[in-house]
């Protein structure tokens, strides 16, 4: 019997037409994934999927190629509709479509994405796509002015299912199941398997296969290098700067939790020096485009992101993912530090963490299987050698440029200024832009206190909160910590003190974002929306418990002597 493992299959072997084939081997494709390997031969033999894959699996590829390889290029018409949460992801599918079909002639793929012009979309679905691409909210659009056209869909694709239903799409996804017709093929990816996406399996696919990669996680970020900076909030803008002075950073993601948190961040860093720039909901399709084009050509060093403003971003430069902010759960941080380590490429995610949030990274560990090593702040001895190394690294490359004109400058400087070559060296590099960080004294910054498990200490790092419904309502803490839990998407140990009153409920909460303020407006207890909204103290006042009183003393009373009788 031979003691040789089996060759792992290659994309030749997977029954993948020539054209497909040939765009792959352009592109550098070898060996497919595990997902690619599993999935591509099931939805070839005409089978519904039910696939568990996490970013950066290369499940694209994995659901783009069967499809593609069923497409009649000769029937001007639309043949497949794939789902994605976030326009970005939109964009990034139907490049990699674009790209896998360059040999397919005549091939047209279209996007569709909300802040974008109709009438371009409109003119491209008359000629016919082939293949469409959309968020849910856009191909609701265009299913209600009829511009769409299911009659010819032999493939339906939903990418990131568990988001899309996470954003409330769950209405839309079942309006197009029910107009797809009956034999078209579909296939359903997710990163988890919450019961809404067992559901919507159950419901609309036809014994779909199921393909669980358990190890996705652990090794689609084997290539990433996690770390976590213990930092308090006053000082992580400082931290940050001193990261990107002693880090090999070429590119950098920075997540924050809110848009206006993602703006005033970019704003501090620009006013710092760095080539910084927002990336968030609130901007429009173009300035989005643009900001990732800038970062994709090496004019913006660092983008400052929300969570679903960087959905499906994939720029190859990205060295470092930066959590600014913790994310809100650990499904979060798994596409956060996705954006870096991409296709075998090694990568680097640091965490900004507060003395209390130390206790949460036992749940990100559990998520990414992988320890997160604690790193020291860098010293101020570390910043000035940091410093110097760059500049050294500018010299070294800057000295290939130099020629005869630069040495009879110098000799010319020399003899203009009677300097030593030491002196003029020195007094190069104090007019030099940047090189006087040199020569400026560098502090340590200050290390955080050690953690006190007291009650006085329990809300630092949170923000009070009120909360419609209280005793009146007969409203518990135990039910309102499961609805934050449930809807809010917190850990338990991440909501504090929650303290109660006649009509309303104050409680101490990590800062939430629009998007789950937005989930929890109207929530109900009791028949009580909750309505939550921030709720700051008075300067001085706190509503923390105070700490009890020893109980008072019972003395026994002394008996009194009885009065002597009145006289008469």
């Amino acid at each position: 019997m031979s003691d040789t493992a089996p060759a792992a299959p290659q994309f030749a072997d997977l029954g993948l037409p020539a054209p497909l084939l040939e765009a792959l081997n352009g592109l550098g494709y070898e060996t497919p994934s595990p997902i690619q390997a599993e999935a591509i031969p099931t939805l070839l033999a005409g089978s519904d999927l039910l696939g568990l894959a996490q970013t950066g699996t290369g499940k694209t590829a994995a659901f783009a190629l069967p499809v593609l390889a069923g497409i009649d290029v000769s029937l001007r018409a639309t043949q497949a509709l794939i789902l994605t949460p976030t326009r970005e992801l939109a964009l990034q599918v139907a490049e990699a479509l674009q790209r896998y079909a360059q040999h397919m002639r005549g091939f047209s793929v279209l996007a569709l994405y909300g802040g974008s012009a109709f009438a371009p979309q409109f003119k491209a679905l008359e000629r016919g796509a082939h293949v469409v691409v959309a968020t849910p909210g856009r191909l609701t659009d265009h299913m209600r002015r009829g511009s769409i056209k299911f009659d010819n869909m032999r493939f339906l694709v939903l990418d990131e299912a568990d988001e899309m239903l996470k954003m409330g799409f769950a209405d839309d996804l079942d309006a197009v199941f029910e107009k797809v017709p009956a034999t078209t093929q579909k296939a359903l990816f997710s990163a988890t398997m919450p019961p809404g996406v067992r559901t919507v399996a159950r419901k609309h696919m036809r014994e779909p296969k199921e393909i669980r990669l358990h190890s996705g996680v652990s090794s689609s970020l084997d290539t990433i290098t996690q770390k976590v900076w213990e930092v308090s909030n006053h000082h992580k803008l400082d931290a940050m700067t001193r990261l990107l002075e002693v880090e090999p950073v070429e590119a950098m993601i920075v997540f924050v939790r809110t848009k206006t948190a993602s703006m005033e961040l970019a704003e501090r860093l620009e006013a710092r020096g760095f080539a910084a720039a927002a990336l968030n909901g609130d901007l429009s399709q173009q300035l989005r485009e643009q900001v990732v084009d800038r970062l994709k050509r090496g004019l913006l060093d660092i983008v400052v992101a929300t969570d679903v403003a960087a959905r499906g971003l994939d720029v190859e430069r990205i060295s470092h993912v930066l959590n600014y902010d913790l994310p809100h759960d650990s499904e979060s941080y798994v596409h956060r530090i996705g954006r870096t380590g991409r296709a075998g490429r090694s990568g680097t995610a640091i965490l900004f963490a507060t003395p209390r949030e130390r206790r949460l990274l036992h749940v990100l560990e559990k998520a990414t299987g992988q320890k997160i090593e604690a790193q020291a702040l860098p010293s101020a001895d570390a910043v000035r050698s940091g410093r110097l190394n760059k500049l050294a690294s500018r010299l070294n490359a800057a000295r290939d440029n130099t020629g005869a004109l630069h040495q009879q400058l110098v000799q010319d400087l020399l003899e203009l200024t009677s300097m030593a070559p030491e002196e003029l060296a020195a007094s190069l590099l104090a007019i030099l832009p940047g090189a006087k960080t040199l020569v400026e004294p560098v502090s340590d910054l200050p290390v955080a206190p050690p953690r006190r498990e007291q009650a006085d200490d329990r809300d630092s790092g949170l923000v009070r909160y009120k909360v419609q419904g209280g005793r009146s309502n007969n409203l518990m803490p135990k039910p309102l910590v499961e609805a934050l839990v449930k809807h809010a998407r917190l850990q338990r140990q991440q909501i504090g003190h929650i303290k109660m009153f006649t009509e309303h409920t104050g409680v101490y909460l990590p800062p939430l974002d629009e998007a789950t303020l937005g989930r929890l407006a109207n929530i109900e207890i009791n028949g009580v929306a909750l309505q939550i909204r921030e709720w700051p103290l008075p300067p001085g006042e706190t509503d923390r418990p105070a700490r009890p009183r020893a109980p008072r003393k019972e003395f026994p009373s002394k008996p009194r002597a009885p009065r002597p009788p009145r006289s008469a």
